[in-house]
């Protein structure tokens, strides 16, 4: 198995991301996109989505409800939905697969298809010509971009929610399973980017407060016209350096742009922040990507 050859590997060092077209094949794409629906067609919705509150408070205890729900999630596999989706009494406004966001965080880990695609080979052997020497998985999402409904994501730096000391240890791997295009909600980046530090942290607040997150620093005001579009066909893996600043549009048109992604780091010499909202748990320990 290939990992990056020199050009590759210089160019995500200055850019700070890097196309690699052709990376699955159709059918591997095909796999991942089937057992998403077998998880989907027996997805449990959470209570917090279910119920119907009308008080501010139980508003707020709803949001409690989902703030916890997502805070933990880091060792389980849940599902995340687009706003609008379910009516006051939590059913369903639109079919159930297409209501879901995100499912994350721990598909890597309890899932066999997922699990298979994250340790691949070819996997190994990118995050061993990348230098890394002794990787884990920290968390896996899988993104759906559903048609009309998927929601822009606002420009960040994933070492904002992925906080390690020092920076440079953690790098997205991001898998698409459909065309990414303009219309559907490809990746942007600000090539370069990647070398002046963090500018925000989400930081899980001390137990007992009321919000369960909190934000350190803000997102500066960037200039648009610094994005670059990042269209790519299906079965591409895109790499994105932990602090390159990135987005990617709402979904405008009439087809998904499913994606799986997932995030190693490189524990040699790292500190994981104990304040990132995701901690490795005694069921799940982050498990080492060299298997």
């Amino acid at each position: 198995m290939a990992g990056l050859n020199p050009s590759e590997l210089q160019k995500f060092q200055e850019d700070g991301f890097l196309v690699l077209e052709g990376f699955l094949s159709a059918d591997e794409c095909v796999a991942m996109q089937q057992r998403i629906g077998e998880i989907v067609a027996k997805m449990d919705v959470p209570l917090h989505c279910r119920t119907e509150f009308s008080t501010q408070e139980e508003e707020q205890i709803r949001a409690q409800g989902s703030t916890d729900y997502f805070l933990s999630s880091g060792d389980k596999i849940r599902f995340f939905f687009e706003k609008g989706v379910f009516d006051k009494k939590g059913n369903f406004l639109v079919p159930p697969e297409k209501s879901v966001n995100k499912i994350g965080h721990a598909l890597h880990a309890y899932d066999p298809v997922f699990r298979s695609v994250t340790h691949s080979p070819k996997v190994q052997a990118l995050a061993r010509s990348l230098g890394l020497q002794m990787p884990v998985v920290v968390q896996s999402m899988y993104i759906f971009k559903q048609p009309h409904l998927g929601g822009e994501v606002t420009p960040h730096q994933d070492a904002t929610f992925l906080y390690t000391e020092p920076l440079g240890r953690v790098l997205g791997i991001w898998l698409a399973l459909e065309d990414a295009t303009l219309e559907n909600g490809c990746l942007w980046f600000i090539p370069g980017s990647h070398t002046s530090g963090v500018s925000r942290r989400m930081v899980r607040a001390p137990a007992g407060s009321a919000s369960g997150i909190s934000f350190l620093g803000s997102e500066p005001d960037r200039d648009n016209s610094l994005f670059v579009p990042t269209p790519v066909r299906r079965g591409a893996l895109v790499l994105i350096h932990g602090e390159v600043v990135h987005k990617s549009e709402q979904n405008l048109s009439a087809r998904s742009r499913q994606a799986y992604t997932f995030h190693l780091m490189d524990t040699s010499g790292t500190v994981w922040s104990p304040e990132n909202w995701l901690q490795p748990t005694a069921e799940l320990p982050f498990p080492p990507l060299y298997t």
